[in-house]
């Protein structure tokens, strides 16, 4: 009985061990297709989530943001179709529930009095704005799943997370290589954010 207590505490510490190793991918992409219908017309969609890096001056990445962008498929002109840069409030928030509750392709199962539905889960938002723009929900640094990157052995510089003209000048930097990966420089942009994020729009 001792040997199998002193297995089972010895177990759990190499669980907890491994569960602190666990990291995040800096620079990852997941792309699913789906469909949908809007405003009563059915469409097909991509999604794409994952992770992009934020670097600093050397090069080096200091955080990694998570993101959800949606595009509709079999668009003609890429190019004139915009794309809507969504962010949450908080300031602790992810975009979760700009995502999930206002403008994505799903949102939560909920009555009129904003209480969930069983059964428990999402359902097709037939008020997405998907069938007119793209969309990516951005989640800033510490929110959702995105994190910052401490250096070897250094604290996270929080001056250039944590505070209204960081997250300005951060972010601005993030979305200048997201439009470029995703070629998108043509396409008319908004940004929209709920509550803290609508500060961070306005920068």
């Amino acid at each position: 009985m001792k040997r199998l207590f002193l297995f089972s505490l010895l177990m759990l510490g190499l669980n907890i061990t491994l569960s602190q190793n666990r990291k995040l991918p800096i620079d990852t992409v997941v792309t699913t297709q789906h469909s949908v219908t809007v405003n009563g017309t059915a469409f097909t969609y991509t999604a794409k989530t994952g992770t992009q890096p934020v670097w600093d001056e050397l090069g080096e990445p200091m955080a990694s943001l998570h993101y959800t962008y949606y595009t509709r498929n079999n668009v003609k002109d890429r190019a004139s179709r915009p794309l809507l840069i969504s962010f949450n409030g908080g300031p602790g928030s992810g975009s979760v529930w700009m995502h999930l509750a206002y403008t994505g392709p799903r949102i939560l199962k909920i009555d009129d009095e904003g209480y969930p539905v069983q059964p428990y889960g999402v359902k097709e938002n037939p008020y997405s704005i998907l069938d007119v723009t793209d969309i990516v929900y951005v989640n800033p640094a510490n929110t959702g799943y995105s994190r910052t990157i401490p250096e070897s052995g250094k604290e996270v510089d929080r001056s250039k997370f944590f505070g209204i003209n960081a997250d300005i000048k951060y972010l601005a930097e993030w979305l200048n290589t997201f439009v470029t990966r995703n070629n998108r420089w043509s396409s008319p942009k908004y940004i929209i954010g709920e509550s803290y994020g609508g500060t961070r729009v306005m920068g």
